[in-house]
């Protein structure tokens, strides 16, 4: 809580606890996540974009996916991928929701193969975090909003991370959180920029 004189004090919409468990998200535990290796502390902050099935936005698709549910017969897309293990630290849909799928002292599932600064196997040492979109539009001001006062909660609790792309550390696999996010925007609006 932030006390200004004379004001009444300022409550963060979101605060991570010891277990890096963030207050004012609503927590799905997913069973795709292991333990980090004690020797890698968490420094960096991975974007990405997932929307399931792609382009198509608000169902429970993405949040099926991520407990290891996705529903193969449901759509065509959906066959390739029902089978694989993989999570997020965090999701932020297209209204501002931030649903956490793992504690944030947990590695989850999100990076792949990944190399960063001569670093490789970034969900060692990193949190992730999916907005719901595409490379191919805009995201909304209510995600903009939320990522910036998640950011803020993980900076309070772990210092100030790296903030990098899926595809600055998986550039021959992967292109999110795509040309349409503003990385700009995103750095300026933190109160650590």
């Amino acid at each position: 809580m932030i006390e200004l004189p004379g004001e009444s004090p300022i409550v963060p919409r979101f605060l991570a606890d010891i277990a890096g468990v963030v207050a004012g998200a609503r927590f799905v535990p997913s069973p795709h996540h292991d333990e980090r290796p004690s020797e890698a502390p968490i420094d960096t902050l991975v974007i990405h974009n997932i929307s399931l099935p792609p382009g198509e936005y608000g169902g429970p698709e993405v949040e099926e996916f991520f407990l290891g549910r996705l529903n193969p017969a449901a759509h065509p897309f959906f066959a390739g991928i029902a089978a694989m293990r993989v999570s997020a630290h965090f999701f932020v849909r297209r209204g501002g929701e931030v649903v956490q799928f793992v504690p944030c002292e947990l590695r989850a599932w999100h990076a792949g193969v990944s190399t960063w600064k001569g670093r490789e196997k970034l969900n060692d040492f990193s949190i992730g975090i999916e907005l719901e979109g595409t490379d191919f539009g805009p995201y909304e001001d209510a995600q903009y909003e939320a990522l910036r006062d998640l950011t803020d909660a993980l900076f309070e609790r772990y210092g100030e991370l790296e903030l990098v792309g899926h595809s600055d550390i998986a550039p021959d696999r992967k292109t999110d959180p795509g040309p349409h996010f503003d990385w700009m925007r995103y750095r300026a609006s933190l109160e650590v920029a």
